[in-house]
């Protein structure tokens, strides 16, 4: 009686612990777009952002977070809603569009659509410690699709979490994006600044031509 006892009260257990993991679904999350107008003129050029990668050990559908020094946690319950390159892509565009007030900014690749500049971004750190910090260490360039002029840059920035769940931990993260968007997009008005400055004429330079010039002889009639 005693082991029938037990038998049935290991497959009630057996029945909660299945009924439990059965009810746990999964929670998805994005990164969004959340840079501000500074008020510069709008930009009249096209630009594409892509490809951007990450760090292989975050470079997957699960929150990867840090519970403590060299340890991770892959929390299979709180998903990032597309592949984490894509969204990082996706959130910077976006913020490029508000920041250079244009609406011709898209994510590579893309047919038919040709850039005046394109931006490609590898993600060195990508790190989430829930309820204190996010850090987001991104190397970028922009360059020139006529010349292939590049500039190049490092943003390393650290934002604030502002609450335990990990909602605030996908928005802290959008927001450490916006401002590698924002140093993005300032590199980008620097190189368009750069192409519509006139040449500087030297002025010896110019004379010492003219002295070089041989001067018409006036024949007589």
């Amino acid at each position: 009686m005693a082991s029938r006892i037990t038998h049935l009260l290991s497959i009630a257990f057996v029945a909660a612990v299945a009924a439990g993991c059965a009810s746990a679904t999964a929670r998805f999350y994005t990164l969004d777009s959340t840079a501000t107008a500074d008020g510069a003129p709008a930009a009249r050029y096209a630009v594409l952002v892509g490809p951007v990668s990450v760090p292989a050990a975050v470079d997957r559908p699960q929150f990867v977070v840090e519970v403590a020094p060299n340890r991770v946690a892959i929390d299979e319950f709180n998903r990032w809603a597309a592949p984490l390159n894509d969204g990082i892509a996706r959130a910077i565009a976006g913020d490029l569009a508000v920041l250079l007030g244009t609406s011709d900014v898209a994510v590579a690749p893309l047919a038919n659509f040709k850039p005046a500049y394109r931006v490609t971004i590898n993600v060195q750190r990508f790190e989430s410690v829930q309820g204190e910090a996010v850090v987001v260490d991104a190397v970028w360039a922009v360059s020139k699709t006529a010349s292939g002029e590049t500039r190049s840059g490092r943003t390393v920035t650290r934002e604030a979490v502002q609450g335990k769940d990990f909602d605030a931990l996908a928005a802290a993260h959008s927001r450490a994006l916006a401002k590698v968007s924002g140093d993005i997009a300032a590199a980008i008005r620097a190189a368009n600044t750069d192409s519509e400055s006139p040449q500087i004429r030297n002025p010896k330079s110019e004379a010492r031509n003219k002295s070089k010039t041989p001067s018409s002889k006036k024949h007589n009639e």
